[in-house]
């Protein structure tokens, strides 16, 4: 995890906010959006990408209409914790594509992961197969969730004035 807050404007935090919702925006749409020329937002997007601000643009699929609506959060203990067992888990988990997001936690457990699959059965065969077989794990207990409430990676910073915090 990187530390180093990196200074931001206001042009450089509306560039983001528009982004976040509207990666697709021509940058001449940008500039406008903004109160800048084209030339200078390219070049403050430029900026952006090299300091690892804006790190890539991709679309946004919908996993329901894609048939993967299960979703379960499970905890992960494990039984060993030093570096290289965590290195070895981080590893293998990183390689298991129903996994969609891995945090390690300061909690009563190690890891929570966030699995998406198509149904209780494919989860199943995933808890089976891959996750219970990765490095050094002690155990898990599986939640499973009923619905999304929020569930948009695009909205971290909605409002320009929120990255000024």
């Amino acid at each position: 995890m990187q530390s180093d807050k990196l200074d931001l404007d206001r042009f450089d935090r509306r560039i983001l906010s528009v982004l976040a919702s509207e990666g697709r925006i021509s940058v001449t749409d940008l500039g406008r959006r903004i109160g800048l020329s084209k030339s200078p937002t390219q070049a403050r997007m430029r900026r952006l990408e090299e300091r690892g601000v804006i790190s890539g643009y991709r679309a946004m699929l919908d996993p329901i209409r894609l048939g993967l609506d299960h979703v379960a959060f499970v905890e992960v203990r494990l039984k060993d914790t030093r570096e290289a067992a965590l290195k070895a888990f981080n590893a293998a988990v990183r390689r298991v594509p129903e996994i969609e997001q891995a945090h390690m936690m300061a909690a009563n457990f190690d890891y929570l992961l966030k699995i998406r699959t198509a149904s209780m059965s494919d989860y199943r065969r995933v808890l089976a197969e891959d996750i219970s077989t990765l490095p050094h794990v002690a155990g898990t207990s599986t939640y499973v969730a009923m619905q999304a409430v929020k569930e948009a990676a695009s909205e971290v910073f909605p409002n320009p004035q929120r990255l000024a915090e």
